[in-house]
């Protein structure tokens, strides 16, 4: 469990609040002999200038260097520092803030006192996770910008401002003050990222509960969190996300806050941007001569994409939205109507969009794959009279065919060769390679960064042993962080 050490560049600058003996000077905390007195420290950096060389700045880059996680970071104290672009809930401006075209606010720990301003606020302190900032947005041509975002010093708060900083101080990490529960000690803590309204979530209830058995058994603390809980981050040591993620909802932000944090993070934010997006991982496996159906980019700016689409490849064929899962967005088109009719469906969702060669098999292999190692192997079975997978139909109801899971020493050595060569494109993370094996020769159809993991499914074979390997591995990245 993490615990809480407030750095300021004076005790009496927290005279006005709760007595704590979680508070030190950055003088103290910058001396080469200063010792932390707990493991998993959180320090919140308060201190008045976080400029280039400053205490502030040395105070963020001393907690990196001694591994203890620290708001605001290194990284986060430069990129406010550099231009930006951040998109704004502008709808949501445009209703709140009808008959303003200027907003001046703090933000608390992604916290605001503005009324209609709270996703704006949460999604500055997701960007840069600095305790205080001070924003400026106007409204030019009808759209919302942002004009200036800055630290703000906490020292120099009005009184009303005082308490709602402490109130959100509070709310960031209520070990501030509050004394922790009487509970079983573990000497680190996981959040686990899912969203109970999943229809189809990676990890169902069963492995779910397995997941935070291992981590018992390892001594770490597995806590579900829910896509409400972003300020509590600051308390964990990794977050394991087992939301299906794409870079437009909050397990990309829930990843990006986290790494923003120092936890370790599975998968990680460029793991989910290089994986959801199919046409980035068809340009990486063809630069990387990975074995994949041959594809074609179309792109909705070219009129004459659908003749150098047939000249490269023979209907049927399969077309892809970039970002799809479970087989969503993604058809099968048999005929030039109904290329052009769902092209043109696909190209409303996204300017470019992914055609490939049509290649039937009656089972796709799926290998899990954690830190550059091969950890499970399976065979999923199409649909029954459909030729994915997943069968999606028209009453909202989805079908799938049967598994196979295997000794790994069961799956044809090249299956995993190539299935590892494409994953440690990615990264070393845990992900799924699903290929296609015809003829003895392999393909890669995709890579998926937070892959199923589902109880009597991929762990059929191995059983508890899979949930503890991806336990271990949080746990051998936690402590490699400290070293």
């Amino acid at each position: 469990m993490a615990n809480i050490l407030i750095v300021t560049d004076q005790t009496s600058d927290w005279r006005q609040y709760f007595p704590s003996k979680q508070i030190i000077t950055v003088d103290a905390y910058l001396q080469p002999d200063w010792k932390e007195t707990h493991r998993n420290l959180q320090v919140v950096n308060l201190c008045r200038d976080y400029g280039y060389m400053s205490n502030g700045y040395y105070c963020s880059l001393m907690a990196e260097a001694r591994g203890h996680r620290v708001i605001p970071r290194v990284v986060a104290i430069n990129d406010i520092n550099q231009p930006f672009f951040i998109s704004l809930h502008h709808s949501e401006l445009d209703k709140n803030f009808a008959h303003q075209d200027e907003i001046h606010s703090k933000i608390y720990f992604g916290r605001t006192s503005t009324p209609g301003l709270d996703k704006v606020a949460r999604r500055l302190f997701e960007q840069f996770m600095v305790p205080v900032l001070e924003v400026v947005l106007k409204k030019r041509a009808k759209q919302w910008q942002l004009i200036s975002v800055q630290p703000f010093p906490f020292q120099d708060l009005t009184d009303p401002e005082q308490d709602f900083f402490a109130e959100s101080l509070e709310l960031f990490s209520n070990k501030v003050w509050r004394m922790p529960k009487p509970e079983k000690k573990y000497r680190y803590d996981i959040a686990m990222l899912v969203d109970p309204d999943e229809k189809m979530p990676p990890s169902d209830p069963a492995a779910l509960k397995l997941f935070r058995r291992a981590a018992n058994r390892l001594g770490m603390n597995l806590q579900t969190i829910t896509q409400d809980d972003l300020s509590r981050l600051g308390e964990f040591d990794g977050l394991f996300i087992r939301a299906t993620t794409n870079i437009s909802n909050f397990t990309y932000r829930f990843a990006k806050a986290a790494e923003k944090l120092g936890l370790v993070v599975m998968d990680d934010s460029e793991s989910i941007m290089k994986c959801t997006n199919k046409v980035f991982l068809t340009e990486l496996l063809q630069r990387n001569n990975v074995p994949a159906p041959k594809s074609v980019i179309l792109r909705s700016f070219d009129s004459n994409w659908k003749q150098a689409l047939l000249e490269d490849l023979e209907l049927p064929l399969v077309l892809k939205i970039p970002d799809g899962a479970f087989s969503r967005g993604v058809v099968k088109v048999s005929d030039e109507a109904s290329l052009e009719r769902e092209a043109s469906a696909l190209f409303e969702k996204s300017s470019l969009i992914l055609a490939q060669a049509y290649m039937p098999t009656d089972f796709d292999w799926r290998i899990g794959v954690m830190n550059r190692q091969a950890i499970y192997g399976c065979k999923y079975l199409m649909s029954r009279g459909h030729w994915q997978i997943y069968q999606h139909h028209s009453s909202g109801r989805v079908s799938s065919g049967g598994f196979e899971t295997l000794d790994l020493k069961q799956v044809p050595k090249n299956v995993v060769d190539v299935a590892l060569k494409a994953a440690n494109l990615i990264g070393s993370g845990i992900y799924g390679v699903d290929l296609k094996e015809i003829d003895g020769k392999v393909y890669v159809i995709e890579v998926n960064d937070n892959p199923s993991i589902d109880h009597h499914v991929e762990d059929a074979f191995l059983g508890d042993l899979l949930y503890d390997r991806v336990m271990t591995e949080f746990l051998r990245r936690i402590q490699m962080r400290g070293l």
